[in-house]
């Protein structure tokens, strides 16, 4: 399918197999039953995690998976319960719903709805670009404090003691107050549960080590009766499909009071999900499209709350197990929700004595890759290295972010730290753009290079040639011109602008401009401004009265070598 042909496509119901091939049947089929091993223990995981009854992510799973492949526009995504967004939706229903479990419930679907409902209006309004104003250090801080979050609040099903209510470290201190009162058993199974998901991650990939890990669990239990000697155990999950329509004992002021948290939801449910199709997709060699993707994880997530679900977004572990095992098309995804439904309608009671313990254990498996310590130390290391001295605020400010936006999380619970990684966002796209690289050149054979890169090269004592790696504009302006100023020293003569890296300029910075060649004036240094292009050059004309305009030049050479004119 070419290109012109895949962005056709994508805008159809089941865009993603257009073009289907026969050949591809086999792969999709056997990508559909690999996932399914996966996604079934993991879906009843996080409607823990989500604070339902683990059936509830089935429930999610069968119209998620049906509508993402009818609307989105990526060939491998899998959508379904995930740990980010079920938490998130257990911090915003528990303090609506109270002590009130039918409640939770219902509010829990409700959640889904309007998430539902704000994805199909961003997409149709085209609001895919909003992604882009997450940076990925600040995605990947919020990540790690919300992995560290659902970890600890599983460490007390895998050792059978009593969970504390707070933040990430006050539920760490409850644990290590009740680690006398564990329950040896309960930790058995959890920590051979861990090992047997972890260990077969790590040596037999292929092998669907949360579902070993889950039969081994209940066969444990029906063999040794553990249920009687301490350990928890799922208990009783409804079988049958779901009933369909809107969830009962709510009002439509739920569903206002629902719709703020709801974008939020989305936002980090898209940001997976977009990262996991994009990777895919560019192994694949196709495209996907972020608004039609914004308009399947609103369908997925109406289609789960009107299905008595839970909020769903693409998730990147499973998406990974469905590329690996060979799939082409979104038939894997439909192969998983029909045995997702054979599951519900024959199978629930064979997951009624699961441990707890063995559910913790896969949760903790499932995030644990998702606490990138290494990612964290990158960007630490970005500006204790040699590259920091030179872009040093900016690279301080991309480990500033993750770090803020993790301890939010850590310290202020989900939606809170959700908030303020978006604010720490929105402030280092100001703070970088109001802090651009203002670099001296030095002369490299016919090129200006950087000279803090090139400390070898010998520069002129009475020139200074500049470079602003940015557009010039308002927020920046006294950045720019402090800079160049510091630059200068007591022997500088001659300070030469190269424009060709600021692609524009606006009124405030070319009246800057102008106020700095009249204080370097007054310094005995004069001002000039080399290779301006297009709008840079437009508005130092426009904006500049005559008799104050810059000397202006096609080359830094021209401009060193002559005394040069106005414009």
């Amino acid at each position: 399918m070419n290109t012109t042909e895949n962005r056709r496509g994508r805008w159809l119901l089941f865009g993603s197999l257009q073009g289907y091939q026969r050949n591809w049947i086999r792969p999709d089929v056997i990508a559909g039953l690999t996932v399914w091993a996966v996604l079934v223990p993991e879906a009843l995981a996080y409607a823990t995690i989500a604070g339902v009854p683990p059936v509830v992510g089935l429930y999610a799973a069968i119209p998620s998976l049906i509508l993402y492949a009818a609307v989105g526009s990526s060939r491998h995504l899998v959508v379904g319960p995930m740990s980010a967004t079920a938490a998130l939706s257990a911090a915003i229903i528990a303090p609506l719903a109270g002590a009130d479990g039918g409640k939770y419930i219902a509010l829990s679907a409700v959640l889904a709805i309007a998430t539902g409902i704000v994805g199909l209006l961003a997409g149709l309004i085209r609001l895919g670009f909003i992604a882009s104003f997450i940076s990925e250090p600040v995605l990947k801080g919020f990540i790690v404090g919300l992995a560290l979050t659902i970890i600890i609040g599983q460490v007390p099903k895998l050792f059978g003691v009593e969970k504390s209510e707070g933040n990430f470290f006050e539920q760490a201190w409850g644990v290590l107050r009740h680690l006398g009162d564990t329950d040896w058993r309960t930790l058995t199974v959890g920590l051979l549960s861990l090992a047997v998901v972890l260990g077969l991650k790590r040596w037999f990939p292929l092998v669907p080590g949360s579902l070993l890990a889950v039969l081994l669990g209940i066969a444990a239990v029906a063999a040794f009766g553990l249920d009687d000697k301490g350990v928890e155990i799922v208990g009783h999950i409804d079988s049958g499909l779901p009933s369909i329509g809107l969830p009962g004992g709510v009002g439509f002021d739920d569903y206002v009071d629902l719709l703020g948290p709801a974008v939020g939801v989305l936002l980090i449910g898209f940001a997976e999900g977009l990262g996991a199709a994009k990777t895919y997709a560019v192994k694949a060699g196709y495209e996907v499209d972020a608004n039609r993707e914004l308009m399947g994880m609103g369908a997925a997530n109406l289609g789960s709350g009107l299905t008595s679900g839970m909020v769903v977004n693409g998730s990147l572990s499973k998406t990974a197990v469905n590329g690996g095992a060979g799939a082409k098309t979104q038939v894997s995804g439909l192969v998983v929700a029909a045995l997702t439904v054979i599951t519900l309608l024959v199978l629930t009671g064979l997951f009624e004595n699961l441990p707890e313990a063995t559910l913790a254990a896969v949760v903790i498996a499932a995030v644990i890759e998702l606490v990138d310590v290494s990612a964290l130390k990158r960007l630490y290391g970005v500006w204790t290295e040699r590259l920091g001295s030179i872009y040093g605020p900016a690279a301080r400010a991309d480990f500033a972010g993750a770090v803020a936006a993790m301890m939010g999380v850590l310290l202020f619970d989900t939606l809170p730290g959700l908030v303020i990684g978006i604010g720490v966002s929105m402030l280092l796209l100001l703070y970088r753009s109001s802090r651009p690289h203002v670099a001296a050149l030095a002369k490299e054979g016919s090129l200006w290079v950087d000279a803090e890169r090139h400390p070898d090269i010998a520069t002129r004592p009475d020139v200074v040639v500049v470079r602003v790696e940015a557009g010039l504009y308002f927020a920046n302006a006294d950045h720019v011109k402090e800079s160049i100023e510091a630059l200068c020293t007591e022997e500088t003569r001659t300070v030469v602008l190269d424009a060709e890296t600021s692609p524009f300029v606006d009124v405030s910075a070319a009246e800057m401009l102008m106020q700095l060649r009249d204080t370097l004036g007054r310094k005995g240094i004069e001002l000039r401004v080399a290779r301006d292009i297009g709008q840079f050059r437009d508005t130092l004309k426009r904006a500049a009265p005559s008799g104050r305009r810059l000397g202006v030049y096609p080359t830094v050479a021209e401009a060193l070598a002559d005394q040069g004119s106005g414009i």
